[in-house]
């Protein structure tokens, strides 16, 4: 047998070598979702993705003769670190055969360019930032993943653990079914509310450009300011989050993208996705064709939702604008994803938002994410 190899990523060739390498992985898996090669492309462009502004990124390939049985990428996120004022360095796109001596060896190149660039930590996986899909799936492989979230095999968290990384953040995701919370009570209480502190809510405006950019740029500035005290939260750059706002614009579905607004102001937002993951696993090549083949052909299939990020002003959390808002997302969403949703990730130590999922929206947590740490 040829001996295992550890390659830098150096040129276009070895950059599709790295994205393609992932189908390696996951044959005869019936829960994974090939992610869009195109989409990849520009993930890992230092050209085309903005977060490359102010980080860095090498990859690195294990290969064995001819054959690619291991991956994975070293990252440097210069906001993060000016935010926390740390020396936290990050992996990433981890990908790695059922072998602890190759997990070992790719590890242990991440870690070393981690090292050359004067960091003291390797926190992960993050591919490329927590802005971005992140965290090991430890628990609950028994379903696909929802969009914008990961995917991996059941022996990774061993060969994290026997590498030397330390769990530092677990992340839930709730599933939540439209029959196990909506009730009388629940409507009266939330309209109580709604009269009472003048609390309407509203569409994000897909029609109109201008309000559109109005609407989008409001949600940057309350995601920012009420998740600043989050932690590993790192806040967008304008190029970042206009280029979010692209890429999510196609797949996006108006209904369940709004704002909460007290007395005319914004307070909140709520943003929630179909889940195409449910047409996208028919996708196997990964091609956008075969996307959008599977989007137009499988669209009945997409009957599930994911609540991704819900925000409120610091100043307006006690009007009760976020109760409104988890009603007002459960019955847009029970008219046209019967199948429930889920929301994810909720940071273990977010208690009031555990709080709510768990006694107000009735959720149960059916899957868990991992950040590890590792000291370098």
């Amino acid at each position: 047998m040829s001996a295992t190899t550890i390659r830098l990523v150096e040129n276009e060739q070895d950059r599709m070598r790295f994205i393609k390498s992932q189908w390696n992985f996951y044959k005869g898996d019936k829960n994974w979702v090939p992610p869009l090669i195109d989409e990849r492309k520009k993930l890992l462009s230092v050209t085309k993705n903005p977060f490359y502004q102010h980080s860095k990124l090498r990859m690195f390939l294990a290969e064995r003769g001819s054959e690619v049985v291991g991956r994975i990428a070293a990252i440097t996120n210069d906001n993060h670190n000016k935010r926390f004022n740390d020396k936290v360095g990050f992996i990433g796109f981890f990908e790695c055969e059922n072998s602890q001596a190759t997990a070992d060896a790719l590890f242990h190149a991440a870690e070393a360019w981690l090292k050359s660039e004067g960091k003291d930590t390797a926190r992960g996986p993050v591919n490329p930032s927590m802005n971005d899909e992140a965290a090991l799936l430890v628990d609950g492989f028994d379903s696909p993943p929802t969009v914008l979230t990961t995917y991996n095999p059941a022996y990774y968290p061993a060969l994290f653990d026997n590498a030397g990384y330390k769990k530092v953040k677990d992340n839930f995701a709730y599933i939540l079914k439209h029959e196990d919370y909506k009730s009388d009570k629940m409507k009266r209480l939330q309209e109580a509310i709604r009269e009472r502190n003048k609390i309407t809510i509203r569409e994000v405006n897909f029609k109109d450009k201008a309000q559109f950019k109005k609407d989008t740029d409001a949600i940057k500035l309350i995601y920012n300011a009420a998740w600043v005290n989050n932690w590993g939260m790192v806040e967008f750059t304008d190029a970042e989050w206009d280029a979010l706002v692209n890429d999510l614009k196609p797949v996006a579905d108006p209904h369940i993208i709004f704002l909460a607004e007290v007395d005319g102001k914004p307070a909140g937002f709520l943003l929630a996705l179909p889940d195409i993951n449910r047409a996208m696993i028919h996708n196997s090549s990964g091609s956008l064709l075969g996307a959008g083949w599977n989007l137009l052909t499988k669209q009945k299939e997409v009957d599930f939702c994911r609540i991704i990020i819900m925000g409120v002003l610091p100043e307006y959390r006690k009007t009760g604008a976020d109760a409104v808002m988890y009603y007002e997302i459960g019955d847009r969403a029970s008219k046209k994803y019967p199948a429930g949703g889920e929301a994810s990730w909720i940071d273990e130590a977010n208690a009031d938002m555990n709080l709510a999922l768990t006694r107000t929206m009735k959720g149960k947590i059916y899957k868990t994410y991992r950040i590890y740490d590792k000291a370098l």
